[in-house]
């Protein structure tokens, strides 16, 4: 099994440039890598996922179950992963991904009951990794952000790009519930978690950066 590196986190989080960053370390370590970021916006793969989160099955999170909405997520994983980076992946290539099965783990798991956040993570892990056979992660790292932080940054950012909040983005009780299931998934999953923000903020990026070299290297590029 080849390393796949896996970095999530909450809306804004830091998640793009953080990838950004050990994408040019590595490629100044002369490694072979492929950098994937999901959702497949860009490609078709994708389509279920622009619908889902755009509120054409309802303006509310809650309004799509979370097996429901975990099945567009994987299957724009499944498409993308046979149609394109398998072969990097059989290779041995070093797969970055800016998300992946991880983000269904927080967003998704944050639509049920508490008591069923176990049953929901191993339905999960089977239906992507045994059902599916996608790959892996072999390293999961996980930004952490207060949910005030993540909603003031993406709202920032939207305003910025010209656009708008999705309708996870939007809702502050989800956002906090999504930190909540994300603290757990690490916990049960072994993630390791990069704090990104204290009472001042966000912490610089290269301090963010550097906590995440120390885990890649001490885990991964020996």
């Amino acid at each position: 099994m080849g390393i796949f590196i896996a970095i999530d986190g909450l809306d804004a989080s830091g998640k793009q440039t953080q990838t950004k960053k050990l994408c040019d370390y590595l490629e100044a370590q002369g490694r072979a890598y492929r950098h994937l970021s999901f959702p497949t916006y860009d490609e078709k793969y994708s389509a279920l996922v622009k619908l889902y989160l755009s509120g054409a099955f309802g303006k509310k999170p809650s309004d799509v179950n979370a097996y429901a909405a975990s099945t567009f997520f994987a299957a724009d994983r499944y498409a993308s992963y046979m149609a394109d980076w398998k072969k990097d992946y059989d290779e041995g290539k070093i797969i970055l991904s800016d998300r992946y099965t991880t983000a269904n783990a927080v967003h998704q798991l944050s639509k049920l009951p508490r008591e069923a956040w176990d049953d929901y993570l191993s339905w999960l892990w089977k239906f992507e990794f045994q059902l599916l056979g996608l790959p892996k992660p072999t390293t999961v790292i996980f930004l952490q952000v207060s949910p005030e932080t993540s909603m003031k940054a993406a709202k920032a950012r939207a305003e910025s790009e010209g656009g708008s909040v999705d309708i996870h983005e939007a809702s502050p009780e989800y956002i906090q519930t999504c930190f909540d299931a994300a603290m757990f998934a690490a916990s049960a999953l072994g993630w390791h978690i990069v704090k990104c923000d204290d009472e001042n903020g966000f912490r610089s990026r290269e301090d963010i950066f550097a906590d995440i070299l120390e885990i890649v290297n001490k885990t991964e590029l020996k």
